[in-house]
């Protein structure tokens, strides 16, 4: 992937001060791996071009010591912006669901929580607002974009948040909602969502070696729009709902369905720390929808009673049609180590097909304990 190195650069230090509201000599945290984009781009160049204190740590938000980690780095170095990953704070959750943890700390410079890299469920937006008594800004970008494609401009003038959406486009990005014919899509209906190009300074350029590829995986869908790979919609008062990426909206019996609603809906269940849902194959319907949950720390109800509880919940807020007949229990969720949950593995091993796992992966075994789970009928 190629980059406008000086584009990228002006664009890094405008959103430090419009969007993070963050400026010289305070204290911004980028809690996620240098190697992926948020990495060198958040951690090392942003911070520092805008004169700010930038931290590097390596841990895990529980178990390092505990699931006051986040809390503990904020309260030694004065930590005012944090900006990290959902399954950070779904796994937190799970370990301290009241946040009793978080009373050890000093928390008194700390202004802004800001996610990003997954979707941000409400349940999760939900609780760490309530907790942390900060604004919680849901954000979305891409590698490809190298900067957030919308966002709430908490140095500009902050919009009121909206669980489930980052709000709105950043100045630059021009964002559409188009159906799969290539035609833009009505207020509120759910599509793919393109990006009008030229895209703005800091975004790809073209892949390394590969023109081809560039044009055939970006360009080629509708002429004058990049395709981002997820989907979503825009409300009625202009905010961005992206709802997860394109492979992960499966087909029901001709019923397009993302699981992103799905999870939602999962998620909301008082018992539920994290979740995913993964499209498998049905010979009848062409695909149904598995769940995976993970409970909250202490939970010690019956698991097939907690599993009946979410097929049902499901089917009462989203209809039969969904065909949810199947939700595990699982100790946890396989990931990177920046927190992407490897719903395409999950996917593959349930389907009876062997893919690469990505070097990125955090644990290895966690894979590997859910396949006679997955292969199970």
């Amino acid at each position: 992937m190629v980059r406008d190195n000086g584009g990228h650069a002006v664009a890094l230090h405008w959103t430090m001060s419009h969007v993070y509201d963050t400026h010289p000599g305070e204290v911004f945290w980028a809690a996620s791996d240098v190697g992926w984009v948020v990495g060198h781009s958040y951690i090392v160049y942003a911070p520092l071009l805008a004169g700010c204190t930038t931290l590097l740590y390596e841990g895990k938000p529980v178990g390092t010591p505990d699931a006051g980690a986040y809390w503990r780095v904020i309260s030694e170095y004065g930590v005012k912006t944090l900006f990290t990953a959902p399954t950070g704070f779904r796994a937190i959750k799970r370990e301290d669901p009241n946040g009793d943890l978080l009373a050890q700390y000093d928390m008194s410079k700390f202004r802004y929580l800001f996610l990003a890299g997954e979707r941000l469920d409400p349940e999760t937006y939900s609780w760490a607002s309530e907790l942390l008594g900060v604004p919680v800004i849901d954000h979305w970008w891409q590698t490809e974009t190298g900067w957030p494609i919308a966002a709430n401009h908490m140095g500009l003038d902050p919009m009121k948040t909206k669980p489930g959406s980052p709000t709105v486009p950043v100045p630059g990005f021009d964002v559409r909602i188009f159906d799969e014919t290539g035609e833009e899509v009505e207020t509120g209906k759910e599509g793919l969502i393109m990006l009008r190009t030229p895209l703005p300074p800091g975004c790809m350029a073209e892949v390394w070696g590969d023109e081809n590829k560039f044009f055939e995986a970006y360009l080629s869908h509708t002429p004058g729009y990049y395709l981002t790979g997820d989907g979503g919609h825009f409300d009625e008062d202009g905010y961005l709902f992206v709802m997860g990426r394109v492979d992960d909206v499966i087909n029901v019996a001709g019923h397009r369905l993302s699981t992103g609603e799905v999870e939602e809906i999962l998620a909301s269940h008082p018992d539920v720390a994290e979740c995913a849902v993964i499209g498998v194959v049905d010979s009848l319907k062409g695909q149904v929808p598995r769940g995976l949950v993970v409970l909250k720390a202490g939970v010690d109800r019956d698991h097939e009673v907690i599993a009946a509880e979410l097929v049902k919940r499901v089917r009462d807020q989203l209809g039969a049609v969904v065909s949810l007949r199947q939700v595990d229990v699982i100790a946890a969720l396989p990931k990177t180590r920046s927190g992407k949950v490897l719903r395409k593995n999950m996917r593959s091993i349930a389907d009876g097909v062997e893919i690469p796992v990505p070097s990125t992966i955090d644990n290895p075994a966690t894979l590997e304990a859910l396949r006679p789970i997955l292969r199970a009928e």
